[in-house]
């Protein structure tokens, strides 16, 4: 079988014509079918609705915070006088089942707390009454919850009694049950609207950040949110005015009501706040004002914290740098002014600047020496600084702190354990401690620690200076 090509031999496909470049003339393209010149239809499917995607439908959704507001109003203005936790519970359950609690979070919020919508900065974005509602925190005033409070009574004014007090921990414990129900509402509370309320506390009489103080209090000690929105109150639109101050002194009331102080330190470190001095203005920042306002509202346990961690703070830094100069080999005399200078700046006490010297002293040892060895070298740098010590030994308090910081040290560090009867002969040479403190220190001065050991091992100097003691007593009787 032959086949017949219909190109010729300057045409072909294959020609040397084309492939030198030569043009080719081309053809008129054929007509195409009939069918493909005209659009398919497409199927329709009659009746059948095509449904969007929920993010298309939420992100299509308008923004209609008033209509949401009268919506909510609509609810909570419907419960009877002074409601209970469970009917407005029952009435928030139900919004949440109809409205956008989600997407109005922070519009929710503002209601629940203030009763009203607000604006940028914290006014009320309209102040007609039946655009707010007294099912609030702003609203408890004693006459019970949504009850108009009597003719002269202001809303700008702190009411008296606790029945106002136990109004708002009723709204606070409504919230927390709606809450975990609509658990959704928990992370907009913490990191958003809480902390945006409380930029607003300027904005507000003294009576609303009262209130506003109790209800952030009752949040926190429920764990309902983190201690992490106490850093609004640091800012310093916030710190001016005593406005800052004034509302964590609120705050530490009603928290220590309930829970210790320990846990308020817990609290703070977990927030973030390192020193309370910050809610202070900069003119009263310092430690004298803060003992003063604390103690005037009955928080002493909040200034012994504060003297405790700061104190904590200062020896820190006396330790490192002590150990510095010891190990440049400072004179005494720059050491000691040194020491003075900051005791007297920080107005650390006498006992915290004698631990601190004293482990200084220890710091600088060198521990990495043979152990044989470490009883003689702690004697020796004793021997060297104990005059660093001397001054700060005023009071029979002092010297009696100074001879169980060395007894709390030796029992820990077991290596030098036996050095001990030493280092108390050198305190007492270098008129560190009187014979009256060791001996009292003797019969019922002694810290815990190895109380027996350390007793036993000081027996013979115990002995001595009673010896002492009684040989003056008989010639002061001649």
């Amino acid at each position: 079988m032959s086949f017949h090509s219909n190109a010729g031999p300057s045409g072909g496909a294959h020609s040397p014509a084309v492939r030198s470049g030569t043009p080719v003339q081309s053809q008129p393209a054929a007509p195409q079918p009939q069918q493909t010149q005209q659009q398919e239809q497409k199927p329709s499917l009659t009746g059948v609705r095509i449904k969007q995607r929920k993010r298309q439908v939420q992100a299509s959704a308008k923004f209609e915070p008033e209509t949401f507001r009268d919506a909510l109003l609509a609810h909570l203005n419907s419960l009877p006088p002074s409601p209970t936790v469970d009917q407005i519970v029952a009435k928030l359950v139900l919004a949440g089942s109809t409205l956008e609690l989600l997407k109005y979070a922070e519009q929710f919020f503002e209601i629940y707390f203030t009763g009203g919508l607000l604006q940028p900065g914290g006014q009320f974005l309209d102040t007609a009454e039946e655009k707010r509602t007294r099912i609030c925190i702003f609203a408890c005033n004693g006459a019970g919850i949504g009850v108009q409070p009597e003719d002269g009574v202001s809303e700008d004014e702190v009411p008296k009694g606790d029945q106002w007090k136990k109004e708002i921990r009723a709204l606070v414990e409504a919230l927390k049950k709606t809450i975990q129900r609509y658990k959704y509402l928990q992370k907009p509370l913490e990191e958003n609207a809480l902390p945006g309320l409380l930029a607003y506390l300027p904005r507000w009489s003294p009576a609303y950040r009262e209130k506003m103080a109790y209800a952030t209090a009752y949040f926190v000690t429920d764990a309902q949110v983190s201690s992490r929105c106490l850093q609004t109150l640091l800012r310093d639109v916030v710190v001016k005015d005593d406005i800052s101050v004034d509302f964590i002194t609120t705050f530490f009331k009603v928290f220590l009501a309930s829970q210790t102080i320990e846990q308020l330190g817990t609290l703070l470190r977990k927030s973030g706040i390192q020193d309370l001095l910050a809610f202070f203005p900069n003119t009263k920042r310092d430690r004298t004002h803060l003992e003063k306002h604390f103690k005037s509202h009955g928080l002493n346990s909040v200034v012994e914290y504060h003297t405790k961690k700061v104190n904590a703070a200062v020896k820190e830094e006396v330790v490192g740098r002590l150990k510095e100069m010891i190990t440049d080999e400072d004179s005494t005399e720059d050491m000691l002014e040194y020491l003075k200078a900051r005791q007297s700046e920080t107005k650390v006490g006498e006992l915290d600047m004698i631990q601190a010297i004293w482990l200084a002293i220890m710091d600088s040892v060198d521990w990495t020496a043979k152990p044989e060895l470490l009883d003689s070298l702690v004697v020796k740098q004793a021997n060297a600084y104990a005059g660093l010590l001397e001054p700060f030994c005023n009071s029979a308090k002092a010297e009696v702190g100074l001879l169980n910081t060395v007894q709390i040290y030796c029992y820990g560090e077991t290596r030098v354990m036996k050095a001990f009867p030493q280092l108390v002969k050198i305190l007492y040479n270098a008129d560190c401690v009187s014979d009256q403190a060791i001996l009292y220190w003797a019969s019922k001065g002694a810290a815990p620690q190895g109380k027996q050991n350390f007793l036993k091992v000081t027996e013979p100097l115990v002995k001595f200076l009673q010896e002492n003691e009684d040989d003056d007593d008989e010639e002061d009787d001649e």
